[in-house]
């Protein structure tokens, strides 16, 4: 039979999960025979469980996902440290590195701290943007992200384009007119895409407004 957890003086959670981890890979067949890639299907899982728990507002369902969400991302540093690529420590420093650079109005001068949450989000995008230095709006945007969160994202790049005219679906609320039926999938994804730039301009999130939606007909 195997030994059941050795009792021994409490340790900090994180640091005791993390060893857990490393015993993991080291005794457990089917964790030491996974990779980055195999891994990726139970991330994005973990993901949409985490997604439906916020929508539900029970605490203790959220707590539970958010477990399984880290035990992913502790999965994934495991190996990676295994390998010699970087370690929890590593990911731990660079995000903690990123918000420090990125929210001056917290860690820079209180003289050029912003004020508002736009102003706040604006200088924020505004570093992303001089850190990733890219060269076209959907550069870095994945293109297996939901419709509308996509639709969302590069029309906010798109809206921060230097010299590029605001288009007007972005200015204009949607029209609804009949479908033509000479191209009703270009035409309703006009009025989609419309529908996106409407809410962007409202401050509302399409893909969780759509996910309200549908739970109130059910």
């Amino acid at each position: 039979m195997r030994a059941q957890r050795a009792s021994k003086p409490p340790e900090e959670p994180l640091l005791e999960f993390l060893e857990v981890m490393r015993r993991l890979r080291a005794e457990c067949a089917w964790k030491r025979g996974q990779t980055h890639r195999s891994l990726a299907r139970y991330l994005l899982e973990e993901t949409h469980e985490t997604l439906e728990a916020i929508d539900t507002g029970d605490a203790d369902h959220l707590r539970e996902e958010l477990g399984d969400l880290l035990l992913q991302v502790y999965f994934h540093a495991v190996i990676a440290e295994e390998s010699g690529e970087f370690t929890l420590d590593d990911v731990a420093r660079d995000i903690t590195e990123k918000m420090y650079r990125r929210n001056p109005h917290v860690f820079g001068p209180e003289s050029a701290a912003p004020e508002t949450a736009a102003e706040i989000n604006e200088v924020w995008e505004a570093i992303k943007a001089s850190e990733k230095q890219r060269t076209s709006v959907t550069e870095g945007l994945p293109t297996t992200l939901p419709a509308l969160l996509y639709a969302d994202k590069v029309l906010d790049r798109l809206s921060r384009e230097p010299g590029v005219e605001p288009s007007p679906v972005v200015e204009q609320a949607p029209v609804v007119e009949p479908v033509e039926t000479s191209a009703p999938a270009h035409d309703l994804g006009e009025r989609l895409l419309a529908l996106v730039a409407e809410a962007r301009g409202s401050g509302i999130d399409p893909e969780q407004a759509l996910r309200d939606a549908v739970r109130r007909r059910l």
